[in-house]
């Protein structure tokens, strides 16, 4: 199907869920209706006559068919907003798909045991472009590892092999010897972290797309996103992204929405091309659009680079910085901020710490400018009041809190009550967007919700249980402030096989039921993007 929005979709015996504030009086209570999406917005919401006889004298008629492209017999199935995945990388989490898989790795020593298998692999088939191929790996996680990695452990596996490994929170990159004359990289004992791998990334991303052609993956990524009710994404890939889409769309990948960002160093051109958040970009019938402008303030717990008030509890043994690293002082964030917002961007500023936290709502009452914080992951509950007043949205990833259960009570066990703290966002009137930061967690908005809720995925009790959401809360962050499908809203939704809001015995419970159901299809504008039926 093209990327244009088909005239008219009827949509017929569905149940309509209720999403947002005001909104979950259960909707679905005014039994099975009919949707008419007309030009990509749903233009009329009729009374289905479906297992609904009318009574004596009256007369209640479902909504024609009359001139509609497509039709579709939803059969009782739930509808909802499309999902929004408020914060992903998508070529990087395509890449992942073709990478070496080190994420299960407790130890430098078992990433180089994995890396030494595969490079014995690639040797083995005696082909001169195998035997000096670059391998690139993927998820490792070295925070609460015996001892942290050197380039000295990669070189003694590695042969000829140039090796670039990148850690599971993307904000350190391990390489070899071979992998640092390759990119131009002075020798050095250990792996790369923060402004100097973030400089390096865009890099290594097009290093790896034309080692192996990652297009397939794209598509394939793009096509599952569509296929979990996923209708549009905010792309912070760190290089490309303005082009790549309009090319992607040509190509047929035309199955999100699409909001992409710009990095710092790419600001001059969008501002000198007059982008303006929001604006469409060509060639992509405005279903992508430029997006904000992305700051990353400071580091990431894993990497023990986010940047905090006080220090990490076990700095002394692992960091020569034991609160972290703020990349930009608050100088660098407000000249960035005004910048963007004299050229009516928005801004999406990363910021983990609880510092970190501080100094960018400084920068954003500094400047007027608006956007998000992005990750928000250790907060000052002060801090969460001043988010609420600048109007800005807090944009998570309730995913990564299964990650970082362990390694929060090995850095930050005096301050673990405050990570995460989803209710008291809320509380405080703070909007929230929920996202994944894939590749960081998997691009699976019911993971993320299930996440939220209950806030465990092994037999431990929930984390922080206090700060868990209800699944409708959970469910209203997913859906890009949309609410509850009515006349006027656009044409994206999902249909489900079940009511995602089903009454459940345990927070457990609810969970696992988010994580089971079943997206019979998802459209973009009336245009189906995924079907079964």
């Amino acid at each position: 199907m093209n990327a244009s929005t088909l005239h008219a979709t009827v949509i017929r015996d569905v149940r309509l869920v209720g999403v947002g504030a005001g909104d979950t009086a259960d909707a679905s209570r005014a039994g099975l209706v009919d949707l008419r999406i007309t030009n990509g917005r749903i233009e009329q919401i009729g009374q289905s006559n479906a297992r609904r006889p009318a009574k004596t004298g009256q007369r209640t008629r479902r909504l024609t068919a009359q001139d509609a492209d497509l039709v579709l017999e939803a059969e009782g199935r739930w509808a909802i907003p499309g999902l929004w995945d408020a914060h992903v990388h998508l070529r990087q989490w395509a890449q992942t798909k073709t990478r070496l898989d080190v994420g299960t790795a407790d130890s430098a020593h078992a990433v180089t045991q994995l890396v030494d298998a595969h490079v014995r692999a690639l040797d083995g088939r005696r082909s001169p472009i195998d035997a000096r191929s670059v391998v690139f790996g993927y998820g490792f996680r070295s925070a609460i590892w015996p001892s942290q990695p050197t380039v000295a452990e990669l070189d003694a596996v590695s042969g000829d092999h140039p090796v670039i490994l990148t850690s599971g929170d993307a904000h350190n990159g391990w390489l070899n010897s071979a992998a640092l004359r390759l990119l131009g990289i002075a020798d050095r004992p250990g792996p790369l972290a923060e402004n100097e791998w973030f400089a390096l990334a865009p890099a290594v991303t097009a290093l790896a797309g034309d080692v192996a052609d990652d297009s397939a993956a794209i598509r394939a990524v793009v096509r599952d996103a569509a296929a979990r009710g996923i209708v549009g994404i905010t792309d912070f890939e760190f290089a490309g992204s303005l082009r790549d889409w309009p090319e992607r769309y040509a190509a047929g990948i035309n199955q999100l929405r699409v909001r992409a960002a710009v990095y710092p160093g790419g600001l001059p051109a969008v501002i000198e091309a007059g982008l303006h958040t929001g604006d469409p970009l060509p060639g992509t019938s405005g279903l992508a659009t430029m997006g904000p402008l992305k700051i990353i303030s400071d580091g990431s717990l894993n990497t023990r680079t986010a940047y905090c008030c006080e220090p990490y509890v076990d700095a002394g043994k692992h960091t020569a910085d034991p609160r972290g690293v703020q990349n930009y002082d608050l100088a660098e964030l407000i000249e960035l901020l005004r910048r963007a917002t004299s050229n009516r961007l928005q801004v999406a500023l990363h910021a983990i710490g609880d510092a970190a936290v501080g100094i960018a709502l400084d920068a954003f009452a500094a400047t007027g400018a608006q956007g998000s914080i992005e990750h928000a992951q250790l907060v000052r509950h002060e801090d969460l009041v001043r988010m609420a007043a600048l109007g800005l949205r807090a944009s998570v990833q309730p995913a990564h809190l299964l990650d970082d259960r362990d390694v929060t009570y090995r850095c930050w066990p005096d301050r673990a009550d405050r990570c995460f703290a989803f209710r008291s966002m809320l509380a405080a009137g703070v909007e929230l967007a929920l996202g994944s930061d894939a590749p960081v967690s998997p691009l699976d908005p019911w993971l993320a919700m299930a996440a939220a809720v209950h806030r465990s995925n092994d037999e431990r009790e929930p984390w922080n249980p206090a700060e868990a959401l209800s699944p409708a809360e959970s469910l209203a962050a997913s859906t890009d402030g949309q609410g509850t499908l009515q006349v006027g809203s656009r044409g994206d939704l999902v249909l489900l096989d079940h009511d995602p809001l089903a009454p459940a015995h345990d927070t457990k419970q609810a969970a696992q039921h988010l994580r089971d159901i079943g997206v019979a299809a998802t459209l973009v504008a009336g245009r189906p993007t995924h079907l079964t039926f």
